[in-house]
């Protein structure tokens, strides 16, 4: 089997199996299966498959075909151009949660400034580490329940050459912190938990439900979250937080209730309201 048609051939299994995107998840894998880049698939000479590398890009073509993300099998996802490891712990960071970051941007008026930020559940880090590739003064915290979440954060730090400025621990949201933040992130989980049987694939068998569950009407971790918010931030300093869709009236009700003073939404590439912004008066 050649190069090319191993492309062809894993296209059409993909599309088979239901796969959203097949064109593309068929090279991204083909490409890692046979360590080629774009030129050498498609415009250098074709050439036969070793039977390694047949055996290898069954196996991975195998494993999309059960649904299984193409950021798990190969191990990293790129998220606000950074090349993010991702594990069995932490979210498969999407696109939406983008909004967070250029949110966040907005309400610092001088990217030169001492910023402090903290992630509430930070998973791979992402977004943590989004903004502090920003705003080169900055430094975070970061906390996630899962050790495997913290490992994976601790890891794309080092890697992106941030862990200077960036510190991750275990940790139950807000609990146990004691010190302020000018800038406070979040993604908590915010899927019905009625609703987490009719996801995807992808998301439901192989996003940790702890990321997922917000409980019976999505918003439990949200009540959890305001008072800490409020405890954390400093004068003037505001939370963006990830919501989902149809949410966001309701999160910023909770947020105002223990004080917090509404400063806006934003919405996602889809035009859906997917973060809103709170501050500490």
């Amino acid at each position: 089997m050649s190069q090319r048609q191993s492309l062809k051939d894993a296209v059409a299994r993909l599309r088979a199996a239901g796969v959203e995107t097949p064109v593309l998840d068929a090279r991204l894998l083909v490409q890692h299966a046979l360590g080629a880049d774009w030129n050498q698939l498609y415009i250098g000479p074709d050439r036969d498959l070793t039977d390694d590398e047949r055996s290898e890009l069954g196996r991975l073509i195998d494993r999309r075909a059960a649904r299984e993300p193409v950021s798990r099998i190969l191990g990293n996802r790129e998220f606000w151009s950074l090349n993010l490891l991702v594990g069995p712990d932490t979210l498969d960071p999407r696109p939406d949660t983008e909004t967070i970051i250029d949110s966040a941007l907005k309400l610092v008026p001088d990217r030169d400034l001492h910023v402090r930020v903290l992630d509430l559940g930070t998973g791979t880090g992402a977004i943590l580490l989004a903004l502090l590739t920003e705003l080169p003064n900055a430094t975070g915290l970061g906390i996630d329940r899962a050790p495997g979440a913290v490992a994976t954060a601790t890891e794309n730090a080092q890697r992106l050459g941030l862990d200077g400025r960036t510190r991750f621990r275990n940790g139950d949201w807000g609990k146990g912190i004691d010190e302020r933040f000018d800038l406070i992130v979040s993604n908590p989980p915010y899927i019905r938990r009625g609703d987490i049987a009719g996801l995807s694939p992808e998301v439901r068998d192989f996003d940790p439900v702890l990321a997922l569950d917000g409980g019976p009407d999505g918003l439990d971790a949200y009540r959890e979250l305001a008072p800490d918010l409020q405890r954390l931030l400093d004068p003037g300093g505001c939370a963006v937080l990830e919501v989902g869709q149809g949410q966001a009236p309701a999160v910023m009700r909770i947020l105002e209730e223990v004080g917090l003073r509404s400063a806006g939404s934003a919405r996602d590439l889809g035009g859906i309201e997917r973060c809103v912004i709170a501050q500490r008066q």
